[in-house]
């Protein structure tokens, strides 16, 4: 058995490929989601609420609609449902941080609710931030193209998107190319920069960690980290998705851990993904 296999079979789960919907956010700076609901279904795009999230549609479209005006005009972004959803729980009203921003879609998210200041360290991947940013129109947002453990300054508010491994849903083949070395070599790189982004979170400041991996190492693990270094703790949150694990490949975490969120892929018909919101004590 595929060792992915044999590992999500010991956390209760089976692997279930499933086919995704295309997902969009509607950019709320620019219309409602209803007004661009009448015009993309007035080009005969299939649109259906996403009900899980408040700005987003599952679409279909005989063509291809990033050549449709509303698309060039910035009116709303290509997000997958379950990416949507962390910056609805972090739910930002002050200047907040996003930790490692490209491509942008949680970024002009977040513009949605508060002013926000954007990191990205690869260049390539800058470059798609700020197209998307100015496409979309975003004008409270300030990008610099730096490592996240260079940023000095302070928030009460942070989005932690980390780089991780992603999932079977994301890539052909994924269980083949991937291995727990992989997976370690990324958990290990994921917990510097919670280090650092918590040592950046003010008192009674929230940080929201998430990632597209199903992976312990990347996902609980980390959280773990966290609550055994820091003066943070795991809040509930709702949204869609099973409970955290507190007991994995026979280690015992903190029981607080069932306050995260996981998204199995055959559960929520979305891409696998995993979110927590901590709040510093």
């Amino acid at each position: 058995m595929n060792i992915f296999k044999q590992r999500y079979k010991e956390m209760g789960e089976d692997i279930e490929f499933i086919k995704l919907r295309k997902a969009i956010r509607v950019n709320t700076k620019k219309i409602s989601p209803e007004e661009l609901q009448k015009r993309l279904e007035k080009k005969q795009v299939e649109m259906q609420r996403i009900p899980f999230v408040k700005n987003g549609f599952w679409v279909k479209a005989k063509f291809n609609l990033v050549s449709t005006p509303e698309y060039l005009l910035g009116l709303f972004y290509f997000q997958e449902a379950a990416a949507q959803i962390p910056v609805e729980i972090l739910n930002p009203k002050v200047l907040t941080l996003d930790c490692c921003a490209a491509p942008g879609g949680k970024t002009t998210q977040i513009a949605e609710y508060a002013s926000v200041i954007a990191i990205e360290s690869d260049r390539e991947r800058f470059v798609a931030l700020e197209n998307n940013i100015e496409r979309l129109g975003t004008t409270n947002a300030i990008l610099y193209l730096m490592d996240l453990r260079d940023v000095e300054k302070k928030f009460s508010s942070i989005l932690l998107d980390a780089p991780c491994s992603g999932n079977y849903m994301l890539e052909d083949f994924w269980m083949k190319k991937n291995s727990l070395k992989r997976i370690n070599e990324r958990a290990e790189k994921q917990k510097e920069l919670m280090a650092h982004a918590l040592s950046l979170l003010e008192k009674d400041g929230t940080l929201v960690y998430s990632t597209c991996s199903l992976e312990p190492e990347e996902n609980e693990l980390v959280i773990q980290f966290a609550l055994d270094h820091f003066p943070v703790k795991v809040e509930k949150i709702d949204c869609i998705g099973d409970k955290g694990l507190t007991n994995i490949f026979g280690r015992k975490l903190d029981s607080s851990l069932v306050y995260c969120r996981r998204l199995w892929p055959h559960k929520t018909n979305t891409i696998g993904f995993f979110i927590a919101r901590l709040k510093k004590c």
